[in-house]
């Protein structure tokens, strides 16, 4: 295919190379050189859609977020765990994309895009957290966004890096075994819809 790979088809393949790339090894590992080899086209070719490493790595991250706020919104009108729950069912799922995503000195922070993706993310656990707020069950609702996000994105950080399993305390087996156990674990924090923190 060579050179002839200069539309979206390229686009996507750098990406979805540079994802797979920064799971396996790292942010530090992507190279936008090797990753050009590996697509099968010389290392100008990326130009025509990203300008640097840092450029392409800031798409991966707005993709990311894109991503990952579909699946919260789509876990929204249930229960506030399932959204925690739909945040590490995205960094098992996503782990490439996630890594990025939380790496910021590898971002462009002026770019629209990735503030916009961004935005997006935030407003789903801003949204349950009101909502939340407005029924009683939390009387600071900004420290209760801080604890939300906190408690997700560090499960998801500890299962990701193998150290919920190194203490003994990941789940024995199964993949929904790990998200049982997410769900279980923002029960403490907010309890189940009918408010009995707690239970499953």
């Amino acid at each position: 295919m060579g050179e002839l790979r200069r539309d979206a088809d390229l686009r996507a393949a750098l990406l979805r190379s540079a994802a797979e790339v920064a799971a396996r090894s790292g942010v530090g590992a992507v190279s936008i050189r090797a990753l050009a080899r590996a697509v099968g086209v010389s290392h100008a070719a990326h130009r025509h859609h990203f300008s640097s490493r840092v450029g392409l790595l800031t798409a991966l991250a707005a993709e990311g977020h894109r991503l990952l706020a579909r699946a919260l919104e789509e876990a929204a009108g249930t229960d506030f765990r399932e959204v925690g729950v739909a945040y590490v069912r995205f960094a098992r799922d996503h782990p490439g994309h996630f890594v990025v995503m939380f790496t910021p000195d590898v971002l462009d922070p002026a770019d629209g895009e990735l503030s916009a993706a961004r935005a997006r993310t935030f407003a789903v656990l801003q949204g349950g957290v009101d909502a939340l707020s407005s029924a009683g069950r939390v009387d600071d609702a900004r420290t209760a966004v801080v604890a939300a996000w906190s408690l997700v994105h560090g499960f998801a950080g500890l299962a990701a890096t193998g150290n919920l399993a190194g203490a003994g305390l990941a789940p024995d087996t199964g993949e929904d075994a790990l998200l049982d156990l997410a769900r279980r674990a923002t029960g403490m924090l907010y309890g189940s819809p009918g408010g009995g923190a707690g239970r499953a």
